[in-house]
């Protein structure tokens, strides 16, 4: 196998629910997830238009009124 290039293996992602952070306050919640292994957590406020390519590794949060009210992997 020399000589082959390696194939870039994806960034981990932890094995967590995104549903256990609904309800949690946003900034509790970011640490949590930092904490919990997330490479990049992405908090947004309801409504907000945002790109729908897939992140491997990225959680992402929709805030209202400081408290997660929805959560989502990518």
């Amino acid at each position: 196998m020399a000589g082959m290039a390696s194939i870039p293996t994806p960034p981990a992602e932890p094995q967590d629910s995104p549903n256990s952070y609904v309800g949690l306050d946003a900034t509790e919640a970011e640490r949590l997830a930092r904490e919990r292994g997330w490479p990049t957590v992405r908090s947004l406020p309801p409504g907000a238009i945002i790109t729908m390519e897939f992140r491997a590794g990225r959680l992402n949060f929709e805030v209202k009124e400081g408290t997660v009210a929805r959560a989502w992997k990518g």
